[in-house]
């Protein structure tokens, strides 16, 4: 909740501009911390799309779960990243430029389409801050990943 005093981040309105609410930042499900400052940048751990603490589906892309819903998760897995981010440095403002996205598809042996799933995470960060959001990115297909998410994002975000 935002006191009347308390002013607003340019980013989390953008973020409410979209229907996104940050979320508290996700509990960790193993031996790790959400993210890590060092220097000016921010390593997020791998963020899976958790929505109120539950993952909204299960399963491989391209068996168990459709191509747009990965998509959607992948955006999710996103916001998820930046309210790790934001635990770390406190306004998103901050944030100078989004430097590289990983996204890791956990995929049917014949689904190939893992660049198009992860574009939900970074359509999103464009959306949300404009060319400093543009970055490099890393878009792998794995067998499994933790609690048979479909799909999990990391981020390293430059800040001011």
């Amino acid at each position: 909740m935002t006191s009347a005093n308390e002013a607003v981040s340019a980013v989390e309105s953008r973020l409410k501009d979209l229907g996104i609410t940050l979320p508290e930042v996700a509990a960790p499900v193993a031996a790790y911390i959400p993210a890590v400052v060092s220097g000016n940048y921010v390593y997020t751990s791998g963020q899976l799309p958790f929505i109120n603490g539950e993952l909204p589906a299960k399963g491989k892309v391209g068996s168990d779960i459709d191509v747009d819903q990965a998509k959607e998760f992948a955006a999710i897995c996103a916001v998820n990243a930046l309210a790790a981010v934001k635990s770390q440095i406190g306004d998103l403002d901050r944030i100078s430029r989004i430097v590289k996205v990983v996204g890791f598809v956990a995929s049917d042996p014949t689904f190939t389409g893992q660049p198009g799933v992860i574009n939900g995470a970074s359509e999103l960060l464009g959306q949300v801050f404009g060319e400093a959001g543009a970055h490099a990115r890393s878009a792998v297909g794995v067998a499994v990943l933790p609690l048979d998410a479909s799909v999990e994002v990391e981020i390293i975000a430059e800040f001011i």
